[in-house]
């Protein structure tokens, strides 16, 4: 079964790439057993309808009500990569830690919004990460006919 992609809104078009998306997703965990940093460039790719690539220029500042910062992500290229580099091996590597996925799953949720590579969709994209552990680890079972 495939989305209706004749809709030409953009909350429709955005619905469709959220889904696609989470399919593709899906089917690399499935096909792979990982969830490598390229894999989540692919399913960046698949939701934005770009070429992905880590933010080169420095990630929006948090601020409070106050108009107080209160957290900045990581500013350079070199820092984004090495700190996806660091959250592959996390998700990957059970020796790095190997605690239940349930726990994992918003660690690594968290730690990559809060890296936030992408210029846009980081938050789409990690809520999709979300699932494909869930789909890798077998405690979801993806309802879509693929």
């Amino acid at each position: 079964m495939s989305v209706d992609s004749s809709f030409k809104n953009a909350a429709a078009k955005e619905v469709i790439n959220y889904t696609e998306a989470l399919k593709k997703g899906y089917k690399l965990v499935k096909t792979h057993g990982l969830l490598t940093t390229n894999y989540i460039k692919e399913i960046q790719k698949r939701l934005e309808q770009n070429k992905p690539n880590f933010r080169k220029i420095p990630g929006t500042v948090l601020k409070n009500n106050e108009g107080e910062i209160v957290y900045t992500p990581p500013q350079s290229y070199d820092e984004i990569v090495d700190l996806m580099s660091n959250l592959d091996k996390y998700i990957n590597d059970s020796e790095f830690q190997n605690i239940d996925p349930l726990i994992k799953m918003p660690i690594i949720h968290y730690q990559f919004e809060s890296i936030h590579p992408f210029y846009d969709g980081n938050g789409r994209t990690g809520r999709i990460l979300m699932y494909c552990i869930l789909f890798n680890k077998d405690f979801l079972i993806f309802l879509f006919y693929i």
